[in-house]
Order: structure tokens, then sequence, then C-alpha cells
């Protein structure tokens, strides 16, 4: 049997022994971190009138609590959380407000990263990657940008308008389309009906009716949270509070979720030799952090295991993992020290078939000058 074909035979037995979605234990996890995100809420309006340093800290805390909030909603849009898709769609729903993020679009964007995972030619996302070839032909502002735009320090930033604005942005802008869509054909031909004229609208926002739907109710419930915690707490406290929270959980959702994929020599392919097991046993980490750290983040660094098969609910991972240890011995561990470094690899090598950093590529070529001179 080819290696191939044993890893494939051992996906399926994993999947077998450790796809065991639990009602109990998901309902578990929402608790542990609404609960408590609720709570520090009240600690920030009362930690105010005491120390400013006592309400930083709660904040901080409170960032934790938004990320393992994202986690847990990303869980839901893959269906693992919990056995019933009701309970997953509802949380799912939930999360997303409380993290500013539509789930059901973001979940649907998701899936097509696991679809892709390794394959550059094709996923387009937050920090996608470009060839070796389209950097060389880049000037150099062009490249400047490109670099600071994937610079670490750069994320906090990134957090809050992926986490808040943008989507926002989007759904506002699609709106506004739509609106001015169903206006102008209903004066073109007054006895089409709105939902006709809704229908044939379409827009790179939204890729069906249920999306737009789902975005509508996400902000309105937002909005409305928003007004809640504004009256509960004061304006100012809540729009700090809420600024920085959200910053700081976007900064290190996107810094986990990114290494989780971009570190040195991590698998990159085209559409050409593109597998999807090669890209999660070499294209994926294992993030190997602190255990407090492995709880905020509900196990995603267990990544490795995750792109097998995204039906294995976080609070199995762990067990999975060390049930099948000696498969996974030649995935990339990384520690968070580590993560700076990982980082730096945002450049992929179709020939090689992996990624490279600047520095790399900037030897690479003075190495390519140095021959054709000789």
């Amino acid at each position: 049997m080819s290696a191939a074909s044993n890893l494939e035979e051992l996906k399926r037995t994993i999947i077998e022994r450790h796809v065991r979605p639990h009602n109990g234990k998901g309902l578990l996890l929402v608790l542990t971190t609404l609960l408590p995100l609720a709570a520090l809420w009240y600690g920030a309006a009362a930690s105010a009138a005491i120390s400013y340093w006592l309400t930083a800290a709660v904040v901080l805390l409170m960032s934790l609590f938004l990320l393992r909030a994202f986690v847990l909603m990303h869980e839901c849009g893959h269906g693992s959380l919990f056995r019933s898709a009701r309970l997953n769609r509802v949380c799912g729903f939930l999360f997303g407000v409380v993290t500013g993020m539509p789930q059901l679009q973001w979940s649907q964007h998701h899936q097509f990263h696991h679809a892709t995972n390794g394959n550059w030619a094709r996923y387009q996302g937050p920090l996608s990657i470009i060839p070796v070839e389209e950097y060389a032909a880049m000037n150099a502002r062009q490249r400047r940008r490109y670099r600071n735009a994937r610079n670490i320090w750069m994320a906090p930033y990134a957090g809050f308008f992926y986490l808040i604005f943008t989507p926002r942005l989007i759904w506002l802008q699609g709106s506004i389309a739509l609106l001015r869509h169903v206006i102008l054909r209903k004066l073109a031909q007054p006895g089409l009906s709105l939902k006709m004229a809704a229908q044939e609208f379409k827009t790179p926002h939204w890729d069906s009716a249920r999306e737009y739907r789902h975005m509508c109710w996400t902000s309105v419930a937002l909005f409305g949270l928003w007004a809640l915690m504004a009256w509960l707490v004061g304006p100012r406290l809540f729009l700090i509070c809420y600024t920085v929270s959200v910053s700081i959980a976007g900064w290190a959702g996107i810094l986990i979720f990114t290494v989780q994929h971009n570190f040195e020599h991590s698998y990159a392919s085209g559409d050409k030799h593109w597998s999807y097991n090669d890209a999660a046993m070499q294209g994926t980490s294992f993030l190997v952090l602190p255990q407090w750290l492995h709880w905020f983040t509900a196990n995603i660094g267990y990544h490795h295991i995750h792109h097998l098969s995204a039906r294995i609910p976080a609070y199995c991972l762990v067990d999975c993992h060390n049930e099948y240890r000696a498969l996974f011995t030649g995935v990339k561990r990384i520690r968070l020290a580590e993560i700076p470094g990982a980082l730096k690899y945002i450049l992929w090598d179709n020939t090689l078939r992996h990624l490279v950093s600047v520095a790399e590529y900037q030897q690479q070529a003075a190495q390519r000058s140095t021959a054709i001179a000789a």
C-alpha cells in the first residue's frame, strides 16, 4: 500500500474514532466562554472607579475570552461543536454577534480555505501569499506595502477592521447597492415584484439571500448589544474597553490562524500536483502552547488534526493527537516564541513547492544574478 493510501486509510480510522460531537460538552464550552465574558464586563465597570490599571487587566482577560468565542464560532461553522445542527447554528450566530463577525458568511469562506489549504494559487484570504514571480515584478513601493501588510505589529489594527469595521462596511455597501438595484428595476418595470427584483441582484458581498439575511440580523443584534452595553457601563468606558479588547483578540486570532499555515518551508502548491493530505501534514502546524492558552484557543493549535478532518470537535483533538502521536512526528511544531520568525515566510515558490521568506528570495535572486554574470 502506498504512503498516500495508508494515510487515507488512517484518516478514515481517525474520523471513526474521534468524530464524537456531544451536546453537553459543547454547551459547557459555550457557558465557560459567555458567562465569564459577561462577568468581565461587570468587572470592567467596577474596576474603573478603583484603578485604570485594574481595568486594563480586565480588558486583557476579556480579549482572551473573545478569542475563545471566535474559535468556538469557527467550530460551529464546521458543525462540530454540537451533535445538534440547530445548536451549531444558534450558538454560531450568537458567537458571531459577540465577536462582530457574520458567522454564516465567514464559515462559507472558511470552508473554501479548507478545500484549498496549501494551494496558494486558489486561496485568496485576508493574508494571501503571492508567488515569487509576482513579487519580483513589483516595484519597491509595492513590495514595501506587501511586507507591511503582513507585519506582526499591524495585526491589532487589522484585527479591529477584520472583526468590526469591514463586515459592517460590506453589509452597508451591499445593502445600498441592493436598494438601488430594486428601485431602478421597479422604475423600469413597475409590474415586477420586489422579491423578483431582489433575486436578480448579484454582488460579490454575499452568495445567497440566506447569507444576506444572516448579515443583516448579525449587524442588527450587534448594534442592539452595543446600545445595551453603552447604557449599562457608560458610552466612554464601553467604547474604550470594546475597541481595545476586540483589537487585541483580532490580533491574536490573526497571528494564530496565520502561523498555522505560514512557517518555514510550509507546503505550497499551485493547482498542479496539489494534495489535500500533503497540505494537512506538511502545510499545517502544531502550535505547542502553554496549557492555559490551549484552553483559551479551544485547542485550535492542534491544527494538523483539524485539517485532516474538520468534523473532529475541539474537545477531541488532544486525545486524537495523543493516540496517533507517531503519525504526526513530521508535523511542524511551533512554540509561542517562534511565531514572529515563522511569519516571515510570505512568498511561495511553485518550483520548490514551499513558502520562502523575502530574505531567502533575495539570496536566491542574487545567486541567479551571479551565475548569469559568470
